[in-house]
C-alpha cells in the first residue's frame, strides 16, 4: 500500500527529472551544433564549457548514441547527431521566432493583426473613418473591423477590442466608458410641421414610428424613465429595418418619428436636420464602452489602438445630452419649429 502511494510522486519525480535533462541538453545540443565548438557554445548561453559538455554526455546517455566526434582540434556531428539536429531543428527555430516575435512586440513599433468588433451603426458612424489616420500612424498593425448587433465574446470570438452599448456582463473584460449613451426621438422638421411632435409618451400612438429589428427577430423596445422609473414600450409603427443608417435616413425623409443613439444623430441634430422630442421622459445613460479582456501584458497594438480610439472617439463631441438640457430640444421648442 505505501508502494503504491509512493509510485506517483516517484513517478513524477522521474518525469520531471528526465524532462529536465532532456531540455538543457538539446539546447546545449543545438547550440553546438550551430557553433561548431563547445567553447563557443558556451559563451552563446552564457555558461561554462563543463556546463555544456555534461549536458550534451547527459543527452547521449539518454538517447544511447553518440552525438559529436570530438577531437582537440574540432567538432563535427556523428550520423546519428545530423539525424537528431534535423529532426530537433525546426522545433527549436520555431521556439527561436516566437521568442524574437515578443521581444519584437515588447521592444520595437507596435505591429501584428487587431481585430475590433462592434455595432454596424457605430462601427460605420465613429469607427471606420478613423482606421485610415490610425492605419497611418501604425502602418505595421493591420486591421479587422467586425459588425454585429450582437455582444461579441472577446475570448471566443477572437476579438481584440469591442465597442458595446452598456458594459458586458464579465468579469474578465475590462470596460472603459467612451462617450454617453442617450437614446433620443427624433424628427424630421417637415414631419413636425406636418404632424406636430408628441408631448408625452402616451401621444406617439397617434405618429407614425420607424421601429428597428434586432437580430434575434425581435423589435427594439423605446426606453424612457417616466416618474423616476425606467419603462420600455413598444409603439405602433408600419416601417420596420434591421439597419441604423436606413433608420436614420428614413427620419430624415420625413417618413416618421424614431428612436436612436446619440451618437447617430447629433450631427443632424446641431445643423437642424432632425430635431428631438420626449426629452424630458429619455432614459438614464447607459453610456458607450471599450472592452477588452484582462491582461497583464497588454500587446503594444492593442494598447495603441486603445489610446488613439479613446482619444479622437471623445474628440469627436458625440454628447448631446447638455444641448438639449438647455432648451435645444424641448418640447415648446418643437411647437415652435413645427409652426
Amino acid at each position: 500500500m505505501n508502494a503504491t502511494t509512493r509510485m506517483p510522486a516517484d513517478h513524477s519525480d522521474s518525469l520531471s527529472d528526465s524532462f529536465s535533462a532532456s531540455y538543457s541538453g538539446v539546447v546545449a545540443f543545438i547550440a553546438v551544433a550551430t557553433e561548431g565548438s563547445f567553447a563557443r557554445a558556451a559563451d552563446r548561453l552564457g555558461v561554462g564549457r563543463s556546463a555544456v559538455s555534461r549536458s550534451v554526455q547527459k543527452l547521449e546517455g539518454q538517447l544511447g548514441a553518440r552525438l559529436f566526434s570530438r577531437t582537440t582540434r574540432s567538432t563535427s556531428l556523428t550520423c546519428e547527431g545530423e539525424l537528431f539536429f534535423e529532426n530537433c531543428r525546426p522545433g527549436v527555430e520555431r521556439i527561436l521566432q516566437a521568442l524574437e516575435e515578443m521581444r519584437d512586440l515588447r521592444e520595437g513599433p507596435p505591429r501584428g493583426q487587431l481585430r475590433i468588433g462592434s455595432t454596424h451603426g457605430f462601427g460605420r458612424k465613429v469607427l471606420a473613418p478613423l482606421m485610415a489616420d490610425f492605419r497611418l500612424r501604425y502602418p505595421d498593425i493591420g486591421l479587422e473591423l467586425v459588425l454585429d448587433e450582437r455582444p461579441a465574446d472577446l475570448a471566443v470570438d477572437r476579438v481584440d477590442v469591442a465597442f458595446r452599448d452598456g458594459r458586458l456582463d464579465d468579469s474578465q473584460v475590462i470596460a472603459k466608458q467612451l462617450i454617453p449613451m442617450q437614446m433620443l426621438v427624433c424628427a424630421s422638421p417637415q414631419y413636425a410641421r406636418r404632424h406636430g411632435v408628441p408631448r408625452s409618451v402616451e401621444e406617439l400612438r397617434a405618429h407614425a414610428c420607424i421601429h428597428r429589428r434586432l437580430p434575434n427577430g425581435r423589435l427594439r423596445d423605446w426606453d424612457f424613465k417616466i416618474d423616476g422609473r425606467a419603462r420600455g414600450l413598444l409603439p405602433s409603427g408600419d416601417i420596420v429595418f434591421n439597419d441604423d443608417e436606413l433608420t436614420l435616413q428614413a427620419v430624415l425623409d420625413g417618413q416618421g418619428l424614431a428612436q436612436m443613439p446619440g451618437f447617430q444623430v447629433c450631427d443632424a441634430l446641431r445643423s437642424g436636420a432632425l430635431v428631438s422630442c420626449l426629452d424630458p421622459f429619455a432614459p438614464d445613460d447607459g453610456g458607450h464602452y471599450l472592452c477588452y479582456l484582462s491582461r497583464r501584458q497588454l500587446p503594444k497594438r492593442i494598447r495603441a489602438f486603445i489610446d488613439f480610439a479613446t482619444a479622437r472617439i471623445r474628440a469627436l463631441d458625440l454628447d448631446c445630452a447638455l444641448e438639449l438640457h438647455r432648451g435645444r430640444g424641448d418640447p415648446a421648442r418643437m411647437v415652435a419649429v413645427a409652426g
